[in-house]
């Protein structure tokens, strides 16, 4: 099958994405003529990540001969190129059997949410209670601190600070979401401090009906694939047990 030069720029685009997130290093055009499946020159490619460099969704550090996304291109892979994936069954079944426990209260049910999630996608999480601004737990801000960067102290403490002051991060959180999840990259947040993170947010519904929100905070890097999966099945775990 043929295929087009939009389709071509969308599965490289797509492999770079992919493997920053994975590596978190710059990603060359040998590494892309490596692994393309289909017959390409080396030329093309370079032609390529420099038309999608010039389209603002790739960037060049000066220090590398790769390129990297920017919010732009992470955008346009969310919102086209990303496929759900699967947790693998180990997960779903350690997931059911926590949540087969018993979740009596609420407190507990947010409490052990927050911790499977952030378990999950090695990023940090933040459950609340729609309706219920007091009803505000976050977890797994240790991962948060990896993903931003060691060395940036500043930008650390100022997403600690928004965690703590709640206002802030649950104006975006408890937006009218139009679809059951939807994911905020860097600016699309309205939040300074969030510069260079991304926040995904699903709401769920426990069977009694009370309504609340599960969110993922991490870098714009973050692995969406298997964010958006795991918040799909603990939403939907949480309707079917909680």
């Amino acid at each position: 099958m043929r295929i087009d030069p939009r389709q071509r720029k969308d599965i490289i685009l797509g492999m770079v994405v992919r493997h920053y997130i994975k590596s978190e290093a710059p990603v060359s055009s040998a590494f892309i003529a490596d692994e393309y499946e289909k017959e390409i020159s080396s030329a093309t490619i370079r032609n390529i990540l420099a038309e999608l460099e010039d389209d603002g969704y790739l960037s060049h550090p000066h220090t590398s001969s790769g390129r990297v996304p920017t919010q732009r291109g992470y955008r346009y892979f969310v919102d086209f190129l990303m496929h759900e994936i699967q947790l693998i069954e180990e997960e779903r079944q350690q997931v059911q059997r926590e949540y087969e426990r018993g979740v009596k209260e609420l407190e507990t049910l947010m409490e052990r949410t927050s911790e499977i999630i952030s378990e999950l996608t090695h990023c940090a999480s933040i459950v609340t209670m729609d309706n219920m601004p007091r009803r505000f737990l976050y977890r797994g801000t240790n991962y948060l601190a990896y993903s931003v960067g060691q060395d940036n102290i500043g930008r650390m403490a100022q997403i600690l600070k928004a965690l703590e002051e709640k206002e802030r991060i649950l104006d975006v959180i408890q937006r009218d979401l139009g679809r059951r999840i939807k994911i905020y990259i860097g600016q699309e947040t309205a939040c300074e401090c969030f510069e260079g993170c991304s926040l995904a947010v699903s709401r769920f519904e426990t069977r009694e009906g009370l309504p609340g929100r599960i969110a993922v905070l991490g870098s714009s890097r973050m692995d969406y694939q298997r964010v958006v999966s795991a918040l799909e099945y603990v939403s939907e775990l949480i309707h079917e047990m909680a």
